[in-house]
C-alpha cells in the first residue's frame, strides 16, 4: 500500500514508524501549515498498542474486573466472562488487525503513507527499499520496541508467546508457565486465570513484582494474583533450560505445540504454553542509525525537544519507546506533541520558549496503571526514589476506608501513599492501589505536575460520598504526624 506518489522525493516530515507516536509527531509537525509529511509503517498502521499491546490486553482484562465487582455486592451476579465473547469484542477493538482506519485518519490529516521497512541514508536521507526520500525539515524514529529473549537453551527453539501471542490468543492453554514479573506479566496472569487457565506459574528473578513500584503496592497485586487460586509466583526463580520436542510455529495466538518442561533454579514447571515478558527492547538494530553516526541496538538518545543527540543541524528526532526514557504509549504520544511542535516552530523560525517546546514529564512525572485486580495506580517518585535523589521525604499512607469505597463494593480494599517534597510542601509522587485505582491517578498527576502545595490540597474539597474522599484522609494523616 502506498498513497506517497510514486515520483515524490521530498517531503518536510518523514516519520518512521505509525504508532501512537508517529502519528502524533507527524500531525503536529505539519497542524495548521502547507508542510507536507509521509507517514512510514513496516507492519499496522497505529502500531503495537492498537494491536498487540494496550487496547487488546485491557478488552481481555475489562470483564473479570466487572466480575470482580459484582462479586462484592449483594444481589448481583455473573456467570461469566464467556471466552467466545471476550475474544470477539477484543477483536473488534483491534479491527481484526485492518488498520485502514488508521490510513483514513492519516490520509484525513493530510499526511502521506507508505508502507515497508524504512531506515536512514544519511543525513535527512531515508530509503524504503530501492527509494530514496529526503526530509526538508525533520525525519523523526518512532519504531517502537520489541519483545525481548533471554538467552536459556532451548527457549527459542520452543517457539513460546511473546506478548502479541498472549493479547492475541485463540485458546487459553491450561497450565501456563509466564517468565517476568512486570506489567505485562502480571496483567497476562490476570486475564489468563480469568478465562479459564487451570494453572499460571510466574518466574521472578527478583524478590518482588513491580520492581519500579511501591514494595506495599506490588504486594497487594502479588495478593490478588494468589487469592484466584491459579496464580503461583516463585520469587528468586529463572528458567535455566526448557525443553518442547515438538514445537510448531501454529501461528498468533495459538499454542505452539506440546508440553513444555521448563527446568528453573528452582522446581520444575511442566506447562502447556511458556510466555516470555521479561522486557522489551527499542527497534533501532535496522534502522540504519550507523549512516548518521549512531550505535545501532539501544535507544537513541535525545534531549529534552526530543532531538537526537550525537546528529549534528537539528533534523533527527525520536519519540516513544525507541528513545528509552519512558516506554509508555500516553508518555509516547506525549513526547511526540512536544516534538512536532518543536518542530514547527523551527520549521517557521520562532523562538523555542515557553514550556510546550521541552518534554519534562517523562522525567520524573509519569503516570502508569498495571490493570491486575486490585489495580495498581502511580505517577512520579516513589519514596525510595525520592530519597535516592536527595529530597527531604515525607509520606502519609492510609487504607482507603471512606463511605464512597464500601458503596462501591462490600469487600472494598485499598491503600493509597503521597510521596511529599517536605522543604517544598509539594507532591512527588502518589500511588494507589485498589480497585479501579487508575480513575483516581489524574488529580494525583496534576498535582505532581502542577507542583500544588499541600496546604491548597486542603481546598481541593472531595464530593461526598466518592472513592476520591481518600484524598481528604492523606492529607489528615500527614497534618497528624
Amino acid at each position: 500500500m502506498t498513497d506517497a506518489p510514486g515520483d515524490r522525493t521530498d517531503y518536510d516530515v518523514i516519520v518512521l514508524g505509525a504508532g501512537p507516536a508517529g502519528e502524533n509527531a507527524a500531525a503536529y509537525a505539519i497542524a495548521g501549515s502547507d508542510r507536507s509529511a509521509l507517514l512510514i509503517e513496516r507492519e499496522l498502521y497505529g502500531g503495537e498498542c492498537s494491536y498487540w499491546a494496550c487496547i487488546p490486553s485491557k478488552a481481555l482484562l475489562r470483564p473479570g474486573a466487572l466480575r470482580h465487582d459484582a462479586a462484592g455486592l449483594p444481589g448481583v451476579s455473573t456467570t461469566g466472562p464467556a471466552l467466545p465473547d471476550v475474544l470477539a469484542r477484543r477483536d473488534e477493538f483491534i479491527h481484526h488487525h485492518d488498520d485502514s482506519s488508521q490510513v483514513s485518519w492519516a490520509r484525513g490529516a493530510g499526511i502521506d503513507v507508505l508502507r515497508g521497512p524504512a531506515r536512514l541514508a544519511g543525513e535527512r536521507l531515508v530509503a524504503v527499499g530501492d527509494r530514496l526520500l529526503r526530509a526538508r525539515h525533520a525525519v523523526v524514529l518512532a519504531t517502537g520496541s520489541t519483545a525481548t529473549l533471554p538467552k536459556v537453551p532451548g527457549l527459542a527453539e520452543a517457539l513460546p508467546w511473546t506478548s502479541r501471542d498472549a493479547t492475541n490468543l485463540t485458546m487459553v492453554p491450561r497450565r501456563v508457565v509466564i517468565v517476568g514479573g512486570g506489567v505485562v506479566a502480571c496483567e497476562a496472569a490476570t486475564w489468563l486465570a480469568e478465562l479459564g487457565a487451570e494453572e499460571v506459574t510466574l518466574l521472578v528473578r527478583g524478590d518482588r513484582l513491580l520492581p519500579r513500584a511501591e514494595p506495599f503496592a506490588a504486594e497487594r497485586v502479588a495478593e490478588g494474583l494468589r487469592a484466584t487460586g491459579v496464580v503461583r509466583i516463585l520469587f528468586g526463580t529463572s528458567p535455566v533450560r526448557v525443553a518442547r520436542p515438538d514445537a510448531h510455529a501454529t501461528g498468533e495466538g495459538h499454542i505452539h505445540g506440546g508440553e513444555v518442561i521448563v527446568t528453573t533454579t528452582g522446581p520444575t514447571v511442566v506447562a502447556d504454553e511458556i510466555l516470555v515478558a521479561a522486557g522489551r527492547a527499542p527497534a533501532t538494530t535496522e534502522i540504519g542509525l550507523d549512516t548518521v553516526g549512531l550505535s545501532p541496538g539501544g535507544a537513541v538518545p535525545v534531549d529534552d525537544r526530543l532531538t537526537v543527540r550525537g546528529v549534528p543541524g537539528d533534523w533527527l528526532y525520536a519519540v516513544g519507546d525507541v528513545n528509552g526514557r519512558a516506554p509508555l504509549t500516553h508518555m509516547g504520544k506525549y513526547q511526540a506533541r512536544v516534538c512536532g511542535d518543536v518542530i514547527a516552530a523551527r520549521a517557521e523560525g520562532r523562538p523555542l520558549d515557553g514550556p510546550r517546546f521541552a518534554a519534562t514529564a517523562d522525567h520524573a512525572q509519569v503516570p502508569q496503571i498495571v490493570y491486575t485486580a486490585p489495580e495498581l495506580a502511580w505517577v512520579g517518585l516513589t519514596e525510595d526514589q525520592a530519597r535516592e535523589a536527595g529530597h527531604r521525604v515525607e509520606t502519609a499512607e492510609v487504607d482507603i476506608e471512606v463511605a464512597g469505597a464500601f458503596l462501591y463494593r462490600d469487600d472494598y480494599r485499598g491503600r493509597a501513599k503521597l510521596v511529599i517534597d517536605a522543604d517544598a510542601d509539594t507532591l512527588l509522587g502518589a500511588t494507589v492501589v485498589a480497585p479501579q485505582a487508575g480513575e483516581h491517578l489524574h488529580a494525583a498527576t496534576v498535582a505532581v505536575v502542577g507542583g500544588v502545595p499541600l496546604s491548597t490540597l486542603w481546598h481541593a474539597v472531595p464530593s461526598f460520598p466518592s472513592v476520591s474522599e481518600f484524598w481528604l484522609r492523606l492529607l489528615e494523616a500527614r497534618r497528624a504526624t
